[in-house]
């Protein structure tokens, strides 16, 4: 078996993954920056799941979904949210998005944004942008 990196794990902190408007830049990242996170480095998902579009709400944002087949790796950012964080933080996550756990390229498990299956007929599949920052530079 192979020796896999560890994530830089802080005491008392979690790594969260975000792959939409919760990344640099971009709408909600101030939920993030108002409750003490910290960007650890950009990552990749395991290349088993797509990415969809939806619009519930002001912001439009995607869901990751993961698949048995056709899925390909999507970038996405780490950032270490203090444990406290989590209650306010999960009171904001809007339907159908939810956490779960994400796997990255790397083979490693964190909890992630991830979108019930169940919604994706309703979603516009947005997987060969390449991720949610090409998808939007292509919409502008």
């Amino acid at each position: 078996r192979q020796n896999r990196p560890r994530l830089p794990l802080a005491y008392g902190k979690t790594v969260l993954a975000v792959a939409g408007a919760h990344m640099r830049g971009l709408p909600l990242n101030g939920q993030l920056a108002e409750r003490g996170a910290r960007f650890l480095n950009e990552a990749h998902t395991a290349a088993s799941y797509r990415l969809y579009t939806f619009t519930e709400g002001l912001i439009p944002k995607p869901g990751l979904v993961r698949v048995n087949s056709g899925g390909v790796q999507l970038p996405l950012e780490l950032w270490d949210l203090p444990e406290q964080a989590w209650g306010s933080f999960l009171a904001l996550i809007p339907h159908p998005l939810c956490l779960g756990k994400v796997e990255l390229g790397s083979g490693e498990w964190v909890t992630g944004f991830l979108m019930e299956s169940s919604q994706v007929e309703k979603c516009k599949d947005i997987t060969a942008s390449g991720g949610w920052r090409n998808y939007l530079k292509e919409k502008s």
